[in-house]
């Protein structure tokens, strides 16, 4: 567990804690229950800002097996002709697109047979 997760969740108990104790105590100060709000929307907002922190960002890996010899060409960009960096493609919706970082033009990374 994650030490923001084990510092908050004490945080938050105790501004619930007090949270309930200043409602309680609205019958002999009536400025408690406005300090009793603050007390549980911070504590709810703690909540939230530890959700934040406690969900992980998934990471999918996908293995490609080739039948035969493999070798990289350079990808053009068929607008201006520059080169494609390689960092700039990504898969959106299963398709690889790659961004030209000169002309900006995104173009669709498709493999073309070789006969």
């Amino acid at each position: 567990m994650d030490i923001k997760i084990l510092l908050g969740l004490p945080l938050v108990a105790i501004l619930f804690f007090f949270g309930i104790v200043f409602a309680f105590a609205t019958d002999y100060y009536p400025v408690s229950l406005a300090v009793s709000a603050v007390l549980f929307i911070a504590g709810f907002g703690s909540i939230a800002i530890l959700y934040i922190f406690a969900k992980k960002p998934s990471k999918i890996v996908q293995r490609v097996e080739f039948s035969g010899e493999m070798k990289a060409v350079p990808i053009r960009c068929p607008t201006c002709g520059a080169s494609i960096e390689p960092n700039k493609i990504r898969i959106i919706d299963g398709v690889p697109y790659a961004t030209c970082s000169y002309c900006g033009n995104a173009v669709e990374v498709t493999e073309e047979p070789k006969w």
